[in-house]
């Protein structure tokens, strides 16, 4: 069974339509009553049951009943025969709780063990081949805590889409043509000829790329090839210059993201839409269409029929393309050419105000706006505790990923960036990702982790106790409150997977590996594992064991490492 917590509220909901067509049959319903969709919630009280259902608070204006009536009417006819379900039992106007038989933790244990490392894993009922579009930063320059929290939350998304049964690529799209490129070109050639010919030789672009990796690309350039560029065309000098930098900073870049355990399966180039003659493809779809039209010698979107307050421009007199076309041209690709049946977008903030025209530009070409899904990242503030880290202690300018891993390191960044959910804004404490307490919640979770590690090895080492095979082990010794506890968060892990899948929100894992941490050493205080019954110590190793499995799961889709030493 892939995922009990499913399976029980299918059974609910089975047992509601089969009670609910016994009172209509009955005549105590109207024949034209209908079960709404059943919304089945875990209460935030234990004494309330294992779940929770307004079901009847639903159906009152249908029945024309009360909803306390509707709910006693249901559960008198409710039969719980070959289910989980042990009773039900009406709460204040009308809820109805949902009480299990404890049979269901063990059943739940059994699949645990028997799926092993791939306990989690949904057969998904509707596979879909979706993509994941994150960090894409412009390699015109180092990646930024912008990107490092993108890089955190997009593949951890990737991966509980992955878990939840789907067909997932992750890709990187390469920003390397157009504006930006032409911008870097001045600013490296500025920077060269300043090196060699003094500043006051070349006025520097006053909005080009000021950073310090400019002259030090140019610097390296001249180590390398010398002056001899000196003398060519400017135009043509300055193509050498962008193809030797951009070279070097993807490969940054590349390097950096696999250093942070990011690996993607498609680095898509911008230059590709040039060189296929995707773009114009997509300028003549959208004449077609009769959302592009020409005025005054350059092309337009009707962006105004989509919500904007004016129409933007797609090929402008030059002739040369805009961002947004080659933009619409790249979505196009997703769809029409690669066939992804949903594409996620992950973007800073700052482009919350493209989201709506590339949305209609979709539209546009015939493709369900719906299929495309942005999400937006807010900034990132650095603090070491109560002060605000504004710059990089070595190099003065803005703290970049590299830096961060080297600092903290890669377990602590990931964790700490799948704490708050994408459109939250963050502070990031340096201070306290560094510190080797639990009040630092990798280090609460990686410590369990290494406890339960620690605790099956040394009962090994020491007392030369071995775990019997599983069937061998009488689980449903296991009968204090923690060990219940502790053993319905780990049949939650699948569910809470799916969940993470369906509100594309990865932060679930990172705040139920923290809520499984706490329920383990909740229970290892409560509970004595090295007891001297023997049949009950080896349930309690076991459990542990499950346990430590599901850390482990929850921390790498996160992407985090789980020791077995701390």
């Amino acid at each position: 069974m892939d995922n009990m917590i499913h399976e029980i509220k299918q059974q609910i909901a089975g047992c509601m339509q089969k009670a609910l067509e016994c009172a209509v049959a009955e005549g105590v319903f109207p024949a034209d009553v209908k079960l709404p969709e059943i919304t089945v919630q875990k209460p935030r009280e234990k004494a309330h049951g294992d779940f929770a259902l307004n079901l009847a608070m639903q159906m009152a204006k249908a029945a024309k009943k009360p909803p306390r009536t509707i709910a006693e009417e249901l559960i008198a006819r409710i039969d719980t025969n070959d289910t989980y379900i042990d009773h039900m039992e009406v709460a204040g106007a009308g809820f109805m709780n949902v009480f299990l038989k404890s049979q269901w933790l063990y059943d739940a244990l059994d699949a645990m063990n028997s799926k092993g490392a791939d306990y989690g894993k949904s057969a998904c009922a509707q596979k879909q081949k979706i993509m994941v579009e994150f960090v894409s930063a412009n390699p015109t320059g180092p990646m930024h805590m912008g990107n490092a929290r993108g890089g955190a939350l997009g593949d951890s998304l990737a991966e509980v889409l992955k878990w939840a049964g789907n067909d997932v690529t992750r890709e990187f799209y390469l920003n390397n043509a157009g504006a930006q490129i032409e911008k870097l070109g001045k600013s490296l050639n500025a920077r060269y000829i300043q090196i060699l010919k003094g500043d006051d030789a070349i006025e520097f672009p006053e909005d080009g790329y000021h950073g310090k990796d400019i002259r030090t690309h140019m610097e390296a350039f001249i180590d390398e090839f010398g002056t001899n560029h000196l003398d060519m065309p400017e135009e043509e000098r300055k193509k050498i210059f962008i193809e030797y930098v951009l070279k070097r900073n993807i490969q940054k870049i590349e390097t950096d993201l696999g250093k942070y355990r990011i690996h993607y399966d498609v680095w898509f180039p911008e230059t590709n839409l040039y060189e296929s003659g995707e773009v114009e493809d997509t300028i003549a779809a959208l004449k077609e269409s009769g959302y592009a039209y020409e005025e005054g010698g350059a092309v337009w979107f009707k962006s105004s029929q989509f919500g904007s307050e004016k129409d933007d421009v797609l090929i402008r007199q030059s002739g040369i393309p805009t961002y947004f076309a080659v933009d619409i041209a790249y979505h196009r690709n997703k769809f029409i050419v690669r066939g992804f049946d949903k594409v996620i977008n992950i973007w800073g903030a700052d482009h919350h105000g493209h989201i709506a025209r590339m949305k209609g530009a979709m539209q546009a070409l015939g493709i369900d706006p719906e299929r495309l899904q942005v999400i937006t990242i807010q900034l990132v503030r650095l603090m070491n505790g109560n002060e605000v880290v504004r710059m990089s202690k070595r190099t003065g300018e803005m703290v970049t990923l590299g830096e961060l891993i080297e600092d903290i390191g890669i377990d602590a960044a990931r964790f700490f960036f799948n704490l708050r959910q994408a459109d939250s804004h963050f502070d990031f404490d340096l201070e306290l990702a560094l510190t080797q307490t639990n009040e630092n919640p990798v280090y609460y979770v990686q410590y369990a982790h290494a406890r339960i590690c620690s605790i099956l090895r040394l009962l090994q080492e020491e007392d030369h106790v071995t775990l019997p095979a599983y069937d061998q082990i009488d689980m449903t010794l296991l009968q204090e409150p923690a060990e219940k506890e502790l053993i319905e968060k780990l049949a939650y892990f699948p569910e809470e997977i799916v969940t993470a899948a369906e509100t594309t929100d990865p932060t679930r894992m990172t705040h139920y590996a923290m809520d499984l941490a706490s329920l383990f050493h909740s229970f290892y205080n409560a509970c004595r594992v090295r007891c001297e019954e023997r049949p009950l110590m080896f349930a309690r190793l076991k459990l542990i064991d499950l346990t430590r499995g599901v850390i482990a799961s929850a921390l790498k889709i996160l992407g985090v490492s789980a020791p077995e030493k701390m």
